[in-house]
């Protein structure tokens, strides 16, 4: 019996994958699709854009490197690491198509920004980032079998067993990672509530007469928008019907044609048409991750429309909240509570992320009342405030977990601190422990940490900028669960230690 079988071998599926075997758990993944490599993984059609948080959580466990070299990317993305002052970041995206200037951002707004090598986000491709997740994987000696077709999940009170066919899998956790329609969900009798959708939106590789007649980027049209990018076979295009269209059916040529020819107000022409799908601003969160001895993650847990770029994005943030708790569930030291606060702090940033692509939907309507509101937006987005505000809330930069703690830092991303001899908290994160940062001058927390060293690990010494810190507990997902003062409060230290990680060693 595994530890885990995790259901979904995408790029959530496989980076928790990698989070459970970095900290020695047996792990099988189990994916319906026979061959890991499709069209639709490969740019343009599988360009997607990872958030600086994402490309932090690849950064803190050893794979930023082989990320971007798979990626096609040749500088790094954190401009000027070595730096102590952080710098402006080079691209902010979009708001309901409305593009955004990085100069706007107001650097010294962002909460607690230090130079690392991954404060930017990057364009990739979802092979490129399943490539490196499969790669690290199989090196962690997790199990990925292919072909696999979930029928049924059973639970019982020490196990969960997951049938394909005549074949039976059991495990002690089940983690659905199979996507916005997840079988898991469904099986499991998770509760998916939310709203419909206002528009179907089509993305096309095809081969246009006279690609002339678009113009370039983001259009917002007074009948819906469409998306012409560099690559002159891509189109993006959304058509506000309510999501009439009948997406169990491959859209047609002459379909897309007159989709486009609505939306784009020409009479553009669509000669062929090599690959095409669809999908709505249709927004769904399931009331919890997690029953039983059954958690979801990524899209089986919530799904939105793709406005903004948020959905592999919000989905690697649940994969890193879920791995170390749920390991050190696995091994038996997880302090009580732990592995409900998945759900406790994942729910509501995913919430967040779905009002996030709802008031873009709002936004771009075709109608009177949404064209006034873009009017407003494009002047407040075009303030300095108002593009700071953006970069926040689509860089993750944002998100903070109400940890309960009074220190502003505590329950947020932690900065990449670096210690005078050079050595980042990045580092220290490789192995998937947590870090406490001492930064005390007689070490003071030093006998405390060592209390908790299979679980935690402990660097001391002064720091390059500190942020006025005496010391910082850090989780393994790079959350911060406690920061102390210039003279660090040892008590204080050790119950939010104890909360995190569970019973010292004695």
């Amino acid at each position: 019996m595994h530890d885990v079988v995790i259901v979904g071998a995408g790029p959530v599926g496989l980076f928790l994958a990698c989070e459970l075997g970095l900290a020695g758990c047996s792990v099988l993944v189990l994916e319906g699709a026979p061959e890991g490599r499709s069209p639709w993984k490969e740019n343009p059609l599988g360009m997607r854009g990872l958030s600086a948080a994402s490309v932090e959580a690849f950064y803190r466990r050893g794979m930023l490197h082989p990320l971007l070299t798979a990626s096609g990317v040749h500088d790094d993305p954190g401009a000027n690491p070595d730096s102590d002052e952080p710098s402006p970041p080079r691209g902010v995206s979009h708001f309901a198509g409305m593009m955004l200037d990085p100069a706007q951002v107001d650097v010294t707004a962002l909460p607690f920004r230090l130079p690392s090598p991954a404060l930017e986000g990057v364009m990739t491709n979802l092979e490129a980032v399943e490539t490196v997740l499969s790669e690290r994987a199989s090196k962690l000696g997790v199990e990925v079998r292919r072909g696999v077709a979930v029928s049924a999940v059973a639970q019982g009170d020490e196990s969960v067993v997951v049938q394909s066919g005549e074949h039976e899998y059991a495990a002690r956790w089940v983690v659905g990672c199979d996507g916005g329609r997840s079988t898991v969900r469904g099986l499991a009798g998770f509760e998916f509530v939310g709203t419909e959708p206002q528009f179907t939106g089509y993305v096309v590789l095809a081969d246009i007469a006279d690609p002339e007649k678009l113009h370039p980027g983001f259009n917002l049209t007074p009948t819906g928008m469409y998306l012409r990018t560099p690559v002159q076979e891509y189109i993006g295009m959304l058509e506000f019907d309510g999501g009439a269209f009948d997406r169990s059916q491959r859209p047609t040529r002459e379909h897309l044609q007159a989709v486009l020819r609505r939306v784009s107000g020409t009479d553009v022409t669509l000669t062929g048409v090599h690959l095409a799908s669809s999908f709505t601003d249709r927004a769904m969160q399931t009331t919890t991750y997690r029953q039983g001895r059954v958690l979801l993650a990524g899209d089986s847990a919530h799904i939105h429309s793709p406005l903004g770029a948020q959905g592999l994005n919000l989905g690697l943030g649940d994969a890193m909240n879920l791995g170390w708790k749920l390991a050190a569930t696995v091994h038996g030291h997880a302090p009580d509570g732990l592995l409900d606060t998945y759900t406790r702090e994942r729910r509501p940033i995913g919430a967040g992320v779905l009002d996030w692509t709802r008031a873009q939907a709002a936004a771009m309507k075709p109608d009177p009342h949404a064209q006034a509101v873009q009017g407003l937006l494009r002047d407040l987005l075009g303030t300095r405030d108002g593009t700071t505000y953006v970069f926040k809330r689509t860089s993750g930069s944002a998100n903070r977990y109400d940890l309960g703690g009074e220190h502003p830092l505590v329950g947020r991303n932690a900065p990449d601190l670096r210690l005078e001899d050079g050595t980042r908290l990045g580092d220290l994160m490789q192995d998937g422990r947590g870090v406490a940062l001492d930064f005390s001058i007689d070490r003071s927390l030093h006998g405390s940490a060592m209390r908790w060293e299979s679980r935690l690990r402990y660097a001391a010494g002064p720091a390059r900028n500190d942020l006025g810190l005496g010391a910082v507990l850090v989780r393994p997902d790079g959350t911060v669960a406690w920061a102390g003062d210039r003279a660090p409060d040892r008590e204080a230290f050790e119950q939010a230690a104890g909360r995190w990680f569970g019973t010292p060693h004695i």
